[in-house]
């Protein structure tokens, strides 16, 4: 994304924007008395770009900082803040609610997803546009920039700089509407990401992996709660690391856990289950839905480094006597979600496997066709025990899209995806 930048005054002269170390520790006064420094700024979430409303001022070192309404200031700058006459009478206790957050207390030096980038950032200073008298959050600044203002360093920086390569320092800003705050305190932090999530759903799962084992444990898990069931599903099986897997599951409820188990591809969950303890891996199956309970227990069955191992089950297949116009009816009706969708296997009455069909090839053909003319009977297929090496092998040989897994018998177990494939290669 591409770095936003802004002029510092307006065409009057009066600043235009201002950053958040530049008011912090300034002295506030009322009536030219001073009344103490501010500490911090409120703002109220929900807006595009938030308006400060309070400010946190604390008379002397050891006392508990009090508040005041952002109504009552009448001019900042140069590390000042001027309250109007009889503000030190509307001083309170600092309240932060629900929907509210402390500018420095809980963004500055905090991580963010930035949801655009789809990536996290550390917070170095804090952006704010001055409105009449007002102040609004409209950026964060994550570059060295930022860091170097707050120690007080950025001007002599720039100077060297300047004289020494005739260059200066880039800033690097990200446009509040694209940040989600990842703060402190489960509460909070969950209601943060609840206001602001209208962008997370949109990263995709592999990028959410990715943000997920960047993130300390305690954000990791309130930004894995945040998600919506098939989202956590989703992200949850890009995760590459299995003791993340297992901290984010574990860390969820019992029932959430279960549903986020139901939603994921069979073989992926039984995958994250074979890496938790015991019990654990127990309690979470017996509250399972019966079908995905039932093929995470069959693949648990399979010895690791074979096809069973990494087979899933779901899969579409259809009867030799069924018509391709049932065949497309059977597909729109799929409900449970489907590792591979580039080919139709066909099965006797016995369940076996005898033939199938690519997608393409059953959508152009008459729908009055049966599957049994439709499907090439010649097939290559593995079985449950074949080693995962030698699976390996037919992919590269034949460039399939999915591989049918079948038993002693000849019967549909399931089918190894090229996904499935290439994952057991790379954990190799």
């Amino acid at each position: 994304m591409p770095v936003e930048t802004a002029g510092r005054e307006s065409a009057a002269g009066a600043p235009l924007f201002i950053y958040l170390s530049e008011l912090l520790g300034g002295k506030v006064t009322v009536a030219g008395k001073p009344a103490g420094r501010l500490t911090d700024l409120k703002i109220k979430l929900g807006e595009p770009f938030p308006r400060v409303t309070a400010i946190s001022v604390r008379a002397r070192r050891g006392k508990k900082a009090c508040e005041v309404d952002w109504a009552e200031v009448e001019s900042f700058g140069d590390r000042a803040i001027v309250l109007r006459s009889g503000a030190e009478s509307k001083f309170h206790r600092l309240d932060v609610g629900q929907d509210e957050i402390l500018l420095r207390d809980e963004l500055l030096d905090k991580q963010v997803v930035d949801t655009a980038g789809a990536r996290i950032e550390r917070v170095n200073d804090i952006h704010l546009l001055v409105i009449s008298r007002d102040l609004h959050v409209v950026h964060v600044d994550i570059g060295a920039r930022g860091l170097l203002r707050r120690l007080g360093w950025l001007g002599n920086v720039d100077r060297a700089v300047a004289w020494l390569f005739a260059y200066r320092l880039a800033d690097k800003m990200i446009s509040w509407k694209y940040i989600q705050p990842l703060l402190s305190g489960p509460d909070r932090k969950n209601l943060k990401l609840n206001i602001t999530a209208r962008r997370i759903h949109e990263i995709h799962p592999s990028d959410l992996a990715d943000i997920i084992e960047e993130l300390d444990a305690v954000n990791r898990s309130s930004l894995f709660r945040a998600l919506d069931l098939q989202t956590a599903a989703l992200t949850l099986e890009e995760v590459e690391d299995p003791k993340v897997q297992a901290s984010l599951i574990e860390s969820a409820s019992a029932e959430l856990a279960s549903d986020i188990l139901d939603e994921m591809a069979p073989d992926e969950a039984t995958d994250l289950l074979a890496d938790l303890p015991e019990d654990k891996k127990r309690s979470l199956m017996k509250t399972m839905e019966k079908p995905a309970r039932e093929a995470v227990e069959e693949l648990l069955q399979f010895r690791e480094g074979t096809a069973g191992a990494i087979m899933t089950k779901d899969f579409f297949s259809v009867p030799a006597e069924s018509t391709v116009g049932q065949a497309i009816e059977a597909f729109r009706a799929t409900t449970f979600p489907l590792e591979s969708v580039a080919y139709v296997y066909v099965t006797d009455k016995a369940g076996r496997l005898i033939g199938a069909c690519t997608l393409r090839h059953l959508i152009i053909s008459p729908r009055e066709s049966t599957m049994g003319a439709l499907m090439n009977p010649h097939l290559i297929k593995v079985e449950a025990e074949d080693k995962a090496g030698a699976v390996t092998e037919l992919f590269r040989k034949y460039k399939f899209l999915a591989l049918p897994v079948v038993d002693g018998a000849g019967a549909l177990r399931g089918i190894v995806t090229l996904k499935d494939i290439m994952k057991q290669e790379l954990e190799e």
